[in-house]
């Protein structure tokens, strides 16, 4: 059996032991569309990330039996086509739950917290420089007692809620597909999430009802001192509507982990806000944490071996 892997690269140090014991396995750090066309000539299993998978794709492979999708998102597979190809494809969910809901409180803390104006105020010389013994002009905001809403209630977003608890948050949820199936939580519509919520975070995958869920009308709904976090996908908060509501003080800030183009390109607003200090961004590392990685590799291996 011979398998491919079209952009390894995403999997960093991440053991492939078990799958390569599974057949001759052959990885390529990155892939053009050309490139994966070739390699995958004469592959019964690929393995891929962000690989676009359409009829030229599936056109080379004549061998082709799996696709595995190296993530949970598969829109960038088209499955309609692979179904009339007979082309299984597998995809892991799961794997990133812990390592998502982490990242989304990493943002949520570092906002509500101010850890990177802190680090810089004890570092640079104005905390030495004070005459008292605190930063009196920045406190913090307690979460205890505030109001968290998820977009997307799911797996991850059940982790994020549950962690929301802890810190004595009430949490709300919307749900993007229209099913409000959990009931450990106040589903609400979206104009109701934007106006009582003093922390957003989105964990809904991104399709055609989510596509620019969240746009300047939605970040007006919002407070002016609420905190918008994206571990889901891109695109689902409208970018320069985003900045444009942070720099009209419209809500108070936002943590951000995924884009519409990833990585992003130097003339994106993100990085041309002019309040940079309330916008933190991680570079789409949510799902990346050691375990997470190993877990998905393991996860991968599981679906070659069920066959085809």
């Amino acid at each position: 059996m011979k398998i491919v892997f079209l952009d390894s690269a995403t999997m960093g140090d991440a053991s492939m032991a078990e799958i390569a014991s599974l057949g001759e396995l052959s990885c390529y750090p990155s892939s053009t569309a050309e490139q994966a066309r070739e390699r995958v000539a004469d592959a019964d299993v690929a393995i891929l990330n962000k690989i676009i998978v359409d009829k030229e794709f599936l056109d080379a492979a004549p061998k082709l039996k799996l696709i595995c999708e190296a993530g949970t998102g598969i829109n960038n597979i088209d499955t309609v086509l692979c179904e009339q190809r007979g082309v299984i494809v597998r995809n892991v969910a799961g794997y990133s739950t812990d390592s998502v809901a982490q990242t989304a409180w990493m943002h949520i803390l570092n906002l509500a917290g101010r850890a990177f104006h802190y680090n810089a105020y004890a570092r640079d010389g104005r905390y030495s420089a004070g005459s008292i013994h605190v930063d009196a002009d920045h406190p913090f905001t307690e979460l205890a007692g505030k109001t968290l809403g998820i977009v997307g209630m799911g797996a991850i977003g059940r982790k994020v809620a549950a962690i929301a608890e802890a810190f004595g948050m009430e949490v709300i949820y919307f749900s993007t597909s229209g099913t409000s199936h959990c009931k450990e939580y106040e589903s609400v519509s979206l104009d109701d999430l934007l106006r009582r919520s003093d922390v957003i975070s989105i964990h809904a995958p991104f399709n055609e009802r989510t596509k620019g869920l969240i746009g300047y009308d939605e970040f007006c709904k919002m407070k002016p001192t609420a905190f918008l976090v994206n571990t889901g996908r891109g695109g689902i908060a409208v970018e320069a509507d985003l900045v444009r509501a942070i720099d009209e003080g419209k809500i108070a800030g936002a943590g951000i982990d995924v884009y519409q183009k990833e990585p992003i390109p130097l003339d994106h607003p993100y990085l041309n806000s002019r309040h940079p200090e309330r916008i933190l961004l991680s570079p789409h590392i949510a799902w990346y944490s050691y375990e997470a990685r190993a877990r998905l590799a393991h996860e991968m291996a599981e679906n070659i071996k069920k066959g085809w």
